[in-house]
């Protein structure tokens, strides 16, 4: 049974579980899936400097998220912050890009969980239902999507601490067993596998790689989706103390996963592979345990990615839902067990939807979910430029609002390498599309 918006959220998540939430948001498997792609757009160097890059540049977008989080600790997120300094349209436009952001990482880990399964089992690409944009889509890894999100939507729905206790427990062994694979891999390869160290120029490398790095370090600004479920005891500078340290560990991960890989192995051998990360320790070590543990590895991310964006996406759509902006039954929230019902299932079942396009799904998501996420940052960049008065607090909100501006435009704008191509234009109108037909006038 359920009731309306008027019953508050259960308040139990303390400063681990925002960590967990924000670098589990992060880091899921496309360090295994797309290596050939990173590598391909940067090599070794370049991409380790967008990343590392990536990860400076955040910081003060996350400080501006941490500042807006103790003042307005609303599920709303970007939407809430934005409509401090903006129109209701621009809000509403602001938090349905954040929520293409996070919802879109749900049915790519519903896709990517059947191609890594298929990696260990090759059995499992068989049964062939249909094709889209040439990939094939497959029964078995089919199922094997559908179950995975039918099981986050349960341990969801009945409640944000089981949630947290999963995502704890899968954030903990990624971060262990991958502590244990950089420790391994410095055994084998050689720094000459470096060379050379970028795919072209190096400044076009590097921004050609940047130009993703938005969508694989979106997850820090989930916390604020869930700052409202906050223990009673839990003290507000807390946010920021997980948001930075997301930022931090999730940077940190993603250079040293690139730069294991490429010392294992000729990085140019590794074009156009999947499962690259795999393939590279498989090939130049000899040591089967390695692979596994690179499997496990991604198993275990790609479990704690999903749940996390599950959780943010939920959380914004239950609040589009409480403030009326679309329909407000997504802003039901359950009786007995204090979780955002509606949305939960809203969420699952477009996952679903989401996850019968197959592997045709992979990149263009990156490359629209790199720009919706920059567009969230930008404008809850602006809004907070825009409100406060304090110096130096504008100045760090300004240089955000450059960094985000700039990551915008690097997908937008034709005169840099690596924009929209038409596909993913269709696709961003379509979600705009979407929104203006769910909107409450």
């Amino acid at each position: 049974m359920t009731q309306g918006s008027d019953t508050k959220l259960a308040r139990k998540l303390r400063t681990r579980d925002y960590f967990s939430l924000a670098f589990g948001s992060m880091v899921g498997v496309g360090w295994l899936v797309l290596m050939d792609d990173w590598l391909g757009r940067g090599g070794p160097l370049g991409a380790i400097i967008a990343f590392a890059l990536g990860g400076l540049l955040l910081l003060p977008v996350g400080y501006v998220y941490g500042q807006w989080v103790e003042r307005l600790p609303d599920a709303a997120g970007e939407a809430a912050y934005s409509a401090q300094a903006f129109t209701p349209g621009v809000s509403y436009f602001t938090g349905w890009m954040m929520l293409l952001a996070y919802f879109i990482v749900c049915p790519w880990e519903a896709v990517a969980v059947g191609k890594l399964a298929a990696y260990v089992f090759p059995s499992l690409n068989s049964y062939e239902l249909y094709s889209v944009a040439g990939h094939p889509v497959f029964l078995p890894r089919l199922m094997l999507g559908i179950a995975l999100t039918l099981f986050l939507a349960v341990i969801n729905y009945r409640g944000i601490r089981a949630s947290a206790t999963f995502q704890n427990w899968a954030t903990s062994s990624v971060l262990v067993f991958f502590a244990v694979l950089i420790f391994a891999s410095a055994r084998h390869g050689s720094v000459n596998n470096f060379h050379p160290a970028f795919s072209g120029a190096p400044l076009a490398s590097v921004l050609l790689t940047l130009q993703i790095v938005p969508y694989f370090m979106t997850g820090f600004e989930s916390v604020p989706k869930v700052a409202e479920e906050a223990h009673p005891e839990f003290r507000s500078r807390g946010f920021f103390r997980a948001i930075a340290l997301a930022i931090f560990v999730g940077a940190g991960f993603y250079v040293l996963v690139i730069a294991a890989v490429s010392f294992v192995a000729p990085w140019q051998t590794l074009a156009g592979r999947s499962f690259a990360t795999a393939i590279a320790f498989e090939h130049a070590t000899g040591t089967p345990w390695l692979v596994r543990l690179v499997l496990l590895i991604a198993i275990f991310a790609l479990f704690e990615v999903f749940n996390g964006n599950f959780v943010a996406s939920s959380r914004l759509l239950f609040a589009f839902g409480r403030r009326g902006t679309i329909n407000r039954s997504f802003g039901t929230v359950h009786a007995k067990f204090l979780t955002p019902s509606v949305a939960i299932a809203g969420i699952a079942a477009a996952t679903l939807m989401g996850l019968f396009l197959g592997d045709a799904l992979l990149v263009p998501v990156t490359e629209v979910g790199s720009m919706a996420s920059a567009t969230g940052w930008l404008l809850a960049c602006l809004s907070f430029f825009v409100v406060e008065k304090r110096a130096g607090l504008r100045m760090v909100a300004g240089f955000a609002v450059c960094v985000a501006l700039l990551l915008v435009l690097m997908k937008l704008l034709p005169v840099f390498p690596g924009h929209f191509s038409i596909t993913e234009w269709i696709a961003l109108g379509i979600w705009i599309a979407l929104g203006f037909g769910m909107r409450h006038r």
